[in-house]
């Protein structure tokens, strides 16, 4: 039987839980973190709400492999993840159609610079996998295990992957100071 009366408070000892019991209960309890992270992701509500549902969607479809305590919401987020991966997949599809069309219908125009602060401009500079994990660390406060439990890789793959990207975001930083006293914005 899922140990329920840790993620639930109104369920006690020898009540009969159900598999809708026990996803009310993880709903209940996770809801709040895999809203943060789904909100820390996406460009716009619709999107969040999109990452928020497919992943409880899962959870419902699959209650009986969500695992017990702290390690349901280490398989949340890894589902939040997965369903992020295929929604970014989806968005580079149309993105890919819409410069290439956009490309055939408009003349060219001189592109304005972009406003990012350099902290930003580092950080998107990074490449995916550094910056997901660098998020995972940073903004959901998981550490090298609970990172490694999300991305499906061993907490030694993680933990050198969080230190190889702390370096390249230490580096990156550097390179967007230096650019910016070279243009004199000092």
């Amino acid at each position: 039987m899922p140990d329920i009366y840790r993620v639930s408070g109104t369920f006690r000892q020898g009540d009969p839980v159900t598999h809708r019991d026990r996803f009310e209960a993880v709903y209940d309890a996770y809801y709040p973190a895999i809203h943060q992270y789904a909100a820390r992701r996406t460009g716009s509500p619709d999107d969040t709400a999109d990452v928020i549902s497919e992943t409880f969607l899962t959870a419902w479809r699959r209650i009986g492999d969500v695992p017990e305590g702290e390690e349901a919401l280490l398989w949340l987020y890894g589902v939040a993840r997965r369903v992020l991966a295929n929604q970014q997949r989806g968005e580079f599809r149309r993105a890919v159609l819409t410069e290439r069309l956009r490309a055939e219908l408009a003349a060219d125009r001189p592109v304005g610079p972009v406003d990012l602060d350099h902290v930003r401009a580092a950080f998107d500079g990074l490449p995916e996998r550094d910056r997901e994990v660098l998020a995972l660390a940073c903004w959901e406060g998981l550490t090298s295990q609970q990172i490694a439990k999300v991305t499906g890789c061993t907490a030694i793959a993680a933990r050198t992957r969080l230190h190889r990207a702390r370096k390249r975001m230490a580096a990156a930083l550097e390179r967007q100071a230096s650019l910016t006293i070279a243009m004199g914005e000092a």
